[in-house]
């Protein structure tokens, strides 16, 4: 909605829910400082009552499709008035049971790393103001537990701001396996943290597929594009799945890779067999999927892959592409 609409409807609505009593569409006409300079004396056709009427009722039709409660009175006389009453248009008081005030307060606990917290605190409070139980422990029955989303990289905010607004973005992207940085234009769909890192999925309009980005590989701004999404948004995006599947999260076969003592701890993390060796090496079996190459590939000299065959010349392969960047 453009800001000089928004203000005339904000501006209608308040002389609506601050009379007491109907006012006529010429009062308002005459109140009401977008309709004054649209319509008032001198401004010719333009001032002319056929116009105001049908911006009048595209006002009015607005601001009932948003949600305010528009009475049209007629008087004794005939002429028609319109008031929005404030019993009429105030919400019910808050009822909330123990465990949704506890889920509310996590979520407003949850931001206080992000830009977000402010007004996340602030709306905390306007709910306990409205009645929500200040005896209510958020992290109650979990009081051991402290949630914090890590929000550290500064594409986060643009991409969550792009995410609400369906803007598609554009920003240069660093690949593992790349020396250098890519342009990506991206329709971007969702943010999602896994593992301490935050993921955004969306639509690569040069690649004309779905991608998901790791944020801490986008390097430099993130800059919005005016343009309309060209491809649909699906009902579930599944940002945590895809990156579990490319991470070998999901893998039904075991790798076998030597890693440099005191190195890898992520890998140690997943393996499920270590054998110390005594050249200061160590030897992992870890899950093998679909991905697994490119994560490897992220450590380096520290790693050495065994087999099976088509992993370790998956990881040379890559190995190969950066150092020819």
């Amino acid at each position: 909605m453009a800001i000089a609409k928004a203000e005339r409807l904000m501006n209608l609505a308040l002389c609506l829910l601050g009379t007491r009593r109907p006012l006529s569409k010429r009062e308002l006409r005459d109140s009401i400082e977008a309709y004054v300079e649209a319509f008032g004396p001198g401004r010719g056709a333009a001032g002319s009552d056929d116009s105001f009427n049908r911006m009048f009722e595209r006002d009015k039709d607005d601001l009932r499709e948003l949600g305010l409660v528009i009475e049209t009175v007629e008087s004794l006389d005939g002429e028609v008035g319109y008031l929005a009453r404030r019993d009429s248009n105030r919400l019910p008081p808050i009822t909330l049971d123990a465990e949704e005030a506890a889920a509310l307060g996590l979520a407003a606990k949850v931001w206080q790393q992000a830009r977000l917290a402010g007004a996340a605190s602030g709306a905390l409070q306007k709910l306990r103001a409205a009645g929500l139980p200040e005896d209510v422990d958020p992290y109650e029955p979990h009081s051991a537990l402290e949630p914090r989303i890590p929000v550290h990289e500064a594409a986060f905010e643009p991409l969550m701001l792009a995410c609400r607004d369906r803007r598609p973005v554009l920003f240069d992207y660093r690949k593992a396996t790349a020396a250098r940085p890519e342009p990506r234009h991206v329709e971007p769909w969702a943010l999602e943290c896994w593992r301490g890192h935050w993921y955004l999925a969306g639509w690569d309009r040069d690649r004309g597929a779905e991608r998901v980005f790791r944020l801490s590989r986008i390097t430099g701004k993130v800059r919005s594009r005016g343009t309309a999404f060209t491809a649909p948004v699906p009902d579930v995006v599944t940002v945590r799945e895809t990156v579990a599947s490319w991470a070998g999260e999901n893998a039904d076969r075991s790798a076998l890779i030597r890693l440099r003592g005191g190195s890898g701890y992520p890998l140690r993390a997943r393996a499920t067999a270590v054998r110390e060796l005594d050249d200061g090496w160590d030897e992992l079996e870890i899950p093998y999927g679909h991905g697994l190459d490119a994560w490897l590939v992220e450590f380096g000299p520290d790693v050495v892959v065994l087999e099976p065959a088509e992993l370790r010349a998956d990881v040379v392969d890559r190995l190969r592409a950066v150092a020819k960047g």
